[in-house]
């Protein structure tokens, strides 16, 4: 090696270092040293180049906490000289009221990132008295210490309008462009600044070209966000994990929803200002968001089965030594990682012909958690040897592509050396004869003999003529029957709307024998939309409530089972999303439901409504 080379290699070290010093993580705190009593101030934490989970508030005595803590997320990158550099920082704002004069006790505030314990150091804050004035240094300090908070609801009244800066409900994808089976973390979030005391979507967003994992929630009011230096409650009304299965550009579509906000009406009393709240109801409908999907390279390996993100595989022999014919051993293969892991495809292993191999059994078991899927998968090739002697299952791969690197990487499985010893017991038929395409043809004596018996003297053949006749009687006697049937139009109504009920409803009725609140209610709202979809012939994409009750008043149904049907389906989507609220017995909701079809089927449409349908 040259010592142009070694110096060129020792100066890339040092820019190595000085960009992983420069990124290291940190968690400070930003307060100011005096406040004046009966003010508020800011305390914000600052986590610099980490990604912060478990956030927990100090301790602070002296002061009364007001709200908090509100999160914001920054991140620049910059290109100097031809080198990259990036850092990211989450903040955790607090704030307080300075309540009586002497010194403010701030504690130890604590954050996770990187599976590692953060801890800022606990301080002090002066309070000053009432009317005096901070230093000028902790003047320019607060002045611009927090954006704008989100507003006083008691100042909220109810002449003023809500306006889509003041309630909105934003779709956020976590990567614009990615791989195909590359996962995309999709958010959906409400941001509002008034409260909300009703929230009904009436059109979902569609995912379509994506599978969807869904990370499980409890929406709920309980986080403040700063946006466009604005600060809002935000609720995270669904979050799932999206892996496109094509190219191009792919686009999730707006959501509609049905807000309910409290304003509030004042009026002055003998006792002072007294307000009540008001209720508004308006229409909110969410962004859209695009994603760009790259196609994976070309050519992909032989070896390659779909999966798409790091992985690690290893494999097992049980029993590992002692394998005897006739005995079952299971060849194990065992695929650890993240990624689409759930989705990868059973590669195949090529046994000896001599093996008696069955179909492979897999387990999977994944945790969608964070920005993808990590887990296991486990497939398990049960085997039986046939024939004693030393055999091998040969040394295989499995490729995957690793969408951070942009290539494929392979895994080599090494090859298994077998020692199968004599064991007790024959070949299996299914072994005998899954290579058998012609069966062997049997010799000897076959005790063959020439007939001369007559067919018209033989029973069967005029058994030929009294079974079509004995199947024309029964034929007969049942079309009578269903004429019958048919004659009592009232009965024949009732019987098949009960068949529809017990059909849409046979999944619901079993959730709710299990105390199953949330899946109950999911199942009963999927089969009220799937039936007003099938009876009204509309898409289940295109259903709403408005047409749903045009559509039945042209199907000739009155108006008290049209404000049933909607009802039912009101009450079903507040239960699913917020099954804590509802008290409604889902028994007493099942039966109202089949009495609803069965209402429903009963009706029978126009003449001339279903001539022009």
């Amino acid at each position: 090696m040259t010592v142009m080379k070694r110096i060129h290699i020792i100066l890339l070290m040092l820019v190595t270092a000085t960009m992983a010093a420069t990124a290291a993580t940190s968690f400070t705190v930003e307060a100011p040293r005096q406040v004046v009593e009966g003010n508020k101030f800011n305390v914000t934490f600052v986590l610099k180049n980490g990604d912060g989970s478990n956030f927990v508030a100090p301790e602070v005595t002296g002061a009364k906490h007001i709200y908090g803590p509100s999160t914001s997320h920054s991140y620049s990158s910059s290109w100097v000289n031809g080198k990259s550099s990036s850092s990211s920082s989450e903040e955790y704002t607090m704030i307080y009221k300075a309540t009586q004069g002497g010194t403010i006790h701030v504690g130890s505030a604590k954050v996770t990132a990187g599976g590692k314990q953060y801890t800022t150091r606990p301080f002090t804050i002066e309070v000053l008295p009432s009317g005096s004035q901070p230093s000028r240094q902790q003047q320019s300090q607060s002045s611009s210490a927090a954006p704008t908070p989100y507003s006083d609801p008691m100042n909220q009244t109810a002449d003023k309008s809500v306006s889509g800066k003041d309630i909105f409900v934003r779709i956020e994808l976590s990567k614009p462009r990615v791989y195909e089976q590359q996962a995309v973390v999709c958010t959906i979030k409400l941001y509002t600044k008034y409260q909300v005391s009703q929230f009904m979507p009436t059109l979902q967003p569609s995912f379509d070209g994506f599978l969807i994992e869904e990370i499980p929630m409890q929406p709920s009011l309980n986080k403040v966000e700063t946006l466009n230096g604005e600060q809002y409650m935000v609720a995270i009304l669904k979050k799932c994990i999206l892996y496109p299965q094509q190219s191009g550009k792919l686009t999730i579509t707006s959501g509609n929803y049905d807000v309910s906000v409290v304003q509030f009406d004042t009026f002055q009393s003998i006792f002072g200002t007294l307000s009540k709240p008001v209720e508004k109801d308006i229409k909110v409908k969410s962004n859209q968001a695009t994603v760009n999907i790259l196609p994976l390279p070309e050519p992909k390996p032989a070896s390659f089965t779909g999966a798409v993100g790091k992985f690690t595989v290893n494999t097992d022999l049980t029993p590992a030594t002692g394998l005897k014919t006739y005995s079952a051993a299971t060849y194990r293969y065992t695929i650890r990682g993240t990624g689409n892991i759930k989705y990868i495809k059973a590669p195949e292993v090529k046994f000896p012909e001599q093996f008696d191999v069955y179909d492979p059994k897999t387990d999977v078991t994944v945790n969608p958690g964070g920005g993808d899927m990590s887990g296991t998968v486990t497939i398990d090739y049960t085997f039986i040897p046939q024939y004693a002697g030393d055999f091998s299952i040969p040394e295989g791969e499995f490729t995957y592509f690793d969408p951070d690197a942009g290539q494929y990487e392979t895994v080599s499985i090494p090859a298994r050396q077998l020692s199968v010893a004599k064991g007790q017991g024959s070949p299996s038929n299914h072994y005998r004869m899954k290579n058998m395409d012609i069966r062997p043809i049997k010799d000897g004596d076959l005790h063959l003999k020439h007939s001369q018996s007559h067919l018209v003297s033989h029973w069967t053949y005029w058994l030929w003529f009294v079974l079509p006749l004995l199947a024309m009687l029964a034929l007969l006697w049942y079309y009578r029957k269903q004429l019958r049937e048919r004659a009592d139009v009232k009965r024949m109504r009732t019987k098949r709307a009960s068949k529809v009920a017990q059909r849409r409803l046979k999944r619901a009725s079993a959730l709710a024998s299990t105390g199953d609140r949330s899946g109950f209610y999911a199942e009963l709202l999927n089969a009220l939309w799937g039936y007003m979809s099938d009876k009204l012939s509309i898409p289940v994409s295109e259903l709403n409530k408005d047409n749903i009750n045009a559509e039945l008043e042209q199907y000739g149904v009155d108006e008290p089972l049209r404000q049933q049907a909607i009802g039912l389906i009101d009450k079903c989507e507040f239960a699913q999303y917020a099954p804590q609220l509802a008290d409604s017995d889902m028994n007493a909701v099942l039966a109202e439901a089949a009495d609803v079809i069965d209402h429903l089927e009963n009706v029978k449409r126009p003449k001339n409504t279903a001539a022009q349908a």
